[in-house]
C-alpha cells in the first residue's frame, strides 16, 4: 500500500517547530481566509466553503523542478496528483535500477504519461534527467541531449533513496561534467556530504566548501542547480555565486525545522533527506525562496513510500507533499510577506534557468484550455490555477 499520508505538521493548524500559526484555509473547506494582498487583487486566497466573499489566488501554470513519481503501481497512484497542478516536471532518476541512459529515460517517460489522466494528457509534460554515475561518459550525454534529457542528476552515492549507483568521486567525473558545461546541459545536485564522522545536520554546509566549490574552480561555467536547499549556508552561497548557480526550494524546508521530526514522539512522515535543520536554517532558505530573486525556484521533492516502509522502526526519507504544495507554498510567501512573488517564483525562474519558456500567462489562455483550468479548481480547493 502507497502512504499518501501528507505530514501532519504540513496540513493545518499551530506548527510545532516553527511557533507560528500555519493558515488552515489553505487546506480547509470550512474556515474563512481574508484576502491576503490588497494591493494585487489577482494573489489572494480561497476558503472554497466560506461565508466570506470568495477570492482566489490566480498565477500563471507553475512547474515542478524536482519531483520522485518512481514506477508501476506507486507511479500510477500519485502522476495524476502532478499533473492535477502543475504543468511541467523535472523527474528523478533514482529508479532501481537507476536512470542512466538516454532510452531508459525515453521508456520511463513513456510510463509516466500512460498515468496522466485523459482530461490532463494535453497539458502535463515529464522533463526527464539521467543519473550521473562514475562511469557516465561525454558521449552519453550527448546522446541524452539529442533525445531530449535536460538535465543529470548527481547523488553522491549513498546520500539518500536509490543513490547506491552515484558518484563515489567528483574528479572521476570532471571531464564529463566539462562536456556538459560546453553544451548547456545543467547538473542538478544532490548537495550532502556522505562522510558518516560528518554530522548529519552540516553535511549540507561541508558539501559546499569541500565538493561544490572545489568542482566550480575546475568547471566554472557549468550550469549547477543545488537541489532542495536546506541551510542558511546554501541561501547564501547561491544568493552570491553566479547566474549559472540556482537552487529549488521544497515546502517542508520553508516551513518546517528539525523539532517537527521529534515533536510528541517521532514523526516518520516529517524525516525527508536533506534533513530539516535549525529554525535559523528555515528562517534564511525561506527569506530567500521569497525574495523575488530568479535563482531560486519551485522543486517539490514530493517522495511518495509504501505505507509500511515509511511507518517502521527504520523509515525511508522523503515527503509526500504533492497534493497539497501549491497552498503550501502559498502559506510561506504569505507567512513573509511576499506572497506577490509566489507566481515568480513558482512560474518563471525555473523555466528562465532552464532556458524553457514560461507556460502561458492568464490572459492569454486558449478558449481550449479553459476547461481543463475549471477542472483543476474544482479538484483540489486552495490555491486556484489559471492554467
Amino acid at each position: 500500500m502507497l502512504s499518501h499520508n501528507i505530514p501532519p505538521s504540513l496540513c493545518a493548524g499551530s506548527c510545532p517547530l516553527t511557533n507560528h500559526q500555519l493558515p488552515r484555509a489553505l487546506f480547509s473547506a470550512h474556515e474563512s481566509r481574508r484576502p491576503s494582498c490588497s494591493s494585487n487583487p489577482a494573489a489572494s486566497i480561497q476558503s472554497p466553503n466560506s461565508t466570506a466573499p470568495s477570492t482566489s489566488l490566480t498565477i500563471t501554470a507553475p512547474d515542478d523542478w524536482h519531483l520522485h513519481v518512481r514506477d508501476g503501481k506507486a507511479m500510477a497512484s500519485v502522476v495524476p496528483h502532478t499533473a492535477q497542478h502543475y504543468r511541467r516536471a523535472i523527474i528523478m532518476p533514482n529508479l532501481t535500477p537507476p536512470v542512466t541512459t538516454a532510452q531508459a529515460a525515453i521508456d520511463y517517460r513513456q510510463r509516466i504519461l500512460a498515468c496522466v489522466p485523459p482530461s490532463r494528457a494535453p497539458f502535463f509534460q515529464p522533463l526527464m534527467t539521467c543519473y550521473l554515475t562514475d562511469r557516465t561518459t561525454p558521449d552519453e550525454v550527448e546522446a541524452a541531449k539529442e533525445a531530449g534529457v535536460v538535465a543529470y542528476k548527481l547523488y553522491p552515492a549513498g546520500a539518500t533513496t536509490n543513490s547506491d549507483s552515484g558518484v563515489t568521486d567528483i574528479l572521476k567525473v570532471v571531464d564529463t561534467l566539462k562536456h556538459m558545461a560546453n553544451i548547456g546541459m545543467p547538473l542538478l545536485m544532490h548537495g550532502e556530504v556522505t562522510d558518516p564522522s560528518v554530522d548529519m545536520f552540516d553535511r549540507e554546509a561541508v558539501f559546499i566548501h569541500t565538493k561544490l566549490i572545489p568542482l566550480l574552480d575546475q568547471v566554472p561555467n557549468l550550469k549547477v542547480v543545488m537541489e532542495h536547499i536546506t541551510t542558511k549556508d546554501a541561501a547564501e552561497f547561491v544568493a552570491s555565486a553566479p547566474p549559472n548557480i540556482a537552487a529549488t526550494v521544497t515546502p517542508q524546508h520553508m516551513l518546517l525545522n528539525r523539532n517537527a521530526l521529534f515533536a510528541k514522539g517521532l514523526r516518520p512522515h516529517n524525516f525527508c533527506l536533506p534533513i530539516l535543520k535549525r529554525e535559523k536554517h528555515r528562517e534564511a532558505v525561506a527569506e530567500k525562496a521569497t525574495s523575488g530573486s530568479p535563482k531560486f525556484f519551485l522543486g517539490t521533492d514530493s517522495a511518495p513510500h509504501p505505507k509500511g516502509a515509511k511507518e517502521s522502526s527504520c523509515g525511508c526519507a522523503g515527503m509526500y507533499t504533492a497534493p497539497i504544495s501549491l497552498g503550501l507554498y502559498a502559506t510561506a510567501f504569505e507567512a513573509a510577506g511576499r506572497l506577490s512573488n509566489l507566481e515568480a517564483f513558482a512560474s518563471f525562474n525555473g523555466p528562465g534557468f532552464y532556458g524553457l519558456p514560461p507556460n502561458e500567462l492568464p490572459n492569454q489562455t486558449p478558449a481550449s484550455s479553459q476547461q481543463e483550468a475549471t477542472w483543476a479548481l474544482r479538484a483540489h480547493p486552495g490555491v486556484h490555477l489559471q492554467a
